[in-house]
């Protein structure tokens, strides 16, 4: 069965559901690592998944975004139409399993326990991974969704489309700041508090 027809089979919108497969075998392996107390395996998941969900941030917000931008209308709508289905579940599960792997090897290192003022730096990974998350999850998944959801119309309404895109423009903008903060953060907790 051809991705076309298997999207349209699973709802017609686009959206192809299966990959909530992945994202439940993503978290069935974050619970292990967790259970299991693996400081490798906690490690590994925040450190990937965190390296996954900055470089496509940065890399969506301020090198994709301005291009796709530029490109006319049937060019954008083709592009978004694809990607957009794909980043809907991607995105959120990385943000969500590299907070919480990140939380559980802080806690394994004794991150959690150390005293003011190396305790600043934990606040400010756990604000900082917050808002992220919260933003990413609260703002641009939002977003992304009514903005996929009116480019699939026959008529999309351009006007709405630019008011959804303006708005994640300067909420990738920010996350994009908050991405470049979190690096110097964890460099930091890598070289020593």
């Amino acid at each position: 069965m051809s991705e076309a027809v298997a999207t349209h089979a699973v709802g017609g919108s686009g959206i192809d559901w299966r990959n909530l497969i992945w994202v439940a075998l993503t978290f069935v392996v974050l619970i292990v690592a967790i259970v299991a107390d693996n400081r490798w395996a906690l490690n590994f998941l925040h450190v990937m998944c965190g390296v996954l969900w900055t470089g496509i941030d940065l890399f969506m917000g301020f090198v994709a975004g301005p291009i796709i931008r530029t490109l006319p209308f049937e060019a954008r709508r083709a592009i978004v139409i694809r990607l957009l289905p794909k980043t809907l579940f991607l995105m959120p599960t990385l943000s969500v399993v590299t907070g919480t792997a990140g939380w559980f090897h802080a806690k394994q290192l004794g991150f959690l326990d150390l005293p003011w003022p190396q305790y600043g730096w934990v606040l400010a990974a756990l604000v900082i991974v917050a808002i992220l998350t919260v933003q990413g999850i609260g703002v641009l998944l939002p977003a992304n969704l009514m903005t996929y959801l009116e480019m699939r119309k026959p008529a999309p309404d351009l006007p709405r489309i630019g008011r959804l895109m303006r708005r994640y423009f300067y909420a990738t903008s920010f996350q994009g700041v908050l991405q470049v903060a979190i690096i110097v953060v964890m460099a930091k907790f890598v070289t020593g508090l």
